[in-house]
């Protein structure tokens, strides 16, 4: 089997502030390129994380990353305070009401990659502005490598162009189902997703949060597509970072086969892996539940989800 590559998460890191009907918390570690850095430390290393926080951040917060393998040196400080979050979810998790978002070090925010982790072979570019994404695809050497992207309705409404010159440099492309319907204009998400692929990248995944996810890819594969579930869970504590869970353990599961020529059966393996470690997020406020997995658990839940998938 073939050595793990290099991976590099890019996107927001962020301090949290969260509220749902049966407890809050605040100062909690979020972020797209957080939990997506994270999440890919547990099928391959070294994952390197690039983003920019200011002079606020909780040391805690990198400590842990550091712990599981996830690499700083592409993390800037800047002397400004920190992107903070803050919201509340409502008796239905789908229903999130955001109270403040504080852009700070962000706004201005450049990417500026060290050479050392620019060529890592995997490239996941996490929720940011398109034009951080564009930076940073810049810098990264094209060779060999394969690049995963997300994005959020934001960016449809105020960087389309900019959007549509990341989706026709990407290998993979995530969005839900509401921004793809938006970005598409229509309420058919075959028909979206055929066309997002259109765009440019090969594989398409539009995520349906608690109904799981929908794969597209070249047809005549699989019939070009794939439908996968959500692992069903009892009690959901707080759902955010869990489509950034699911981008990076997508991300850390290909990289951990030691090759970039992917081909649909391991995309598709790749979208199962994503969508159990997503369940483990849901679990607790922040990353608090998938800070300290092990993998027989990961691995008795996948099992659990292929039993009660299979027909």
């Amino acid at each position: 089997m073939s050595d793990p590559l290099p991976t590099l998460v890019g996107g927001s890191i962020a301090i949290d502030n969260v509220k749902t009907p049966a407890d809050e918390a605040t100062n909690l570690l979020g972020g797209s390129a957080s939990y997506a850095s994270l999440a890919a430390s547990y099928y391959t290393n070294p994952v390197h994380l690039a983003g920019v926080i200011g002079n606020d951040y909780p040391p805690e917060h990198l400590a842990m990353l550091e712990r599981h393998g996830v690499t700083l040196d592409g993390v800037e400080r800047s002397e400004g305070a920190s992107f903070t979050w803050s919201g509340e979810y409502h008796r239905n998790m789908n229903d999130r009401t955001t109270h403040n978002v504080a852009v700070n070090v962000l706004e201005n925010w450049e990417v500026n990659l060290p050479d050392a982790i620019a060529v890592s072979p995997v490239v996941v570019l996490a929720n940011m502005a398109p034009k951080n994404q564009l930076e940073m695809l810049d810098q990264c050497p094209e060779d060999g490598r394969f690049v995963l992207a997300d994005t959020m309705d934001l960016w449809i409404g105020i960087a389309r162009e900019e959007l549509e010159k990341v989706l026709g440099r990407v290998d993979l492309f995530v969005i839900n189902e509401t921004e793809a319907r938006e970005y598409a204009g229509t309420s058919n998400l075959v028909e979206a997703g055929e066309l997002l692929r259109s765009k440019g990248p090969s594989y398409v995944i539009i995520k349906l949060g608690e109904f799981g996810a929908i794969l597209f890819g070249p047809p005549g594969v699989n019939h070009g597509m794939f439908r996968c579930g959500a692992y069903p869970l009892r009690e959901v504590a707080d759902p955010t970072g869990a489509g950034d869970t699911f981008l990076g353990a997508m991300a850390g599961h290909l990289a951990s086969l030691g090759s970039t020529d992917y081909q649909f059966g391991q995309i598709r393996d790749a979208v199962v892996q994503g969508t159990v470690m997503a369940s483990f997020t849901c679990e607790a406020f922040s990353t608090r539940r998938i800070e300290d997995l092990s993998r027989e658990e990961i691995r008795e839940r996948l099992q659990i989800f292929r039993d009660i998938s299979s027909w």
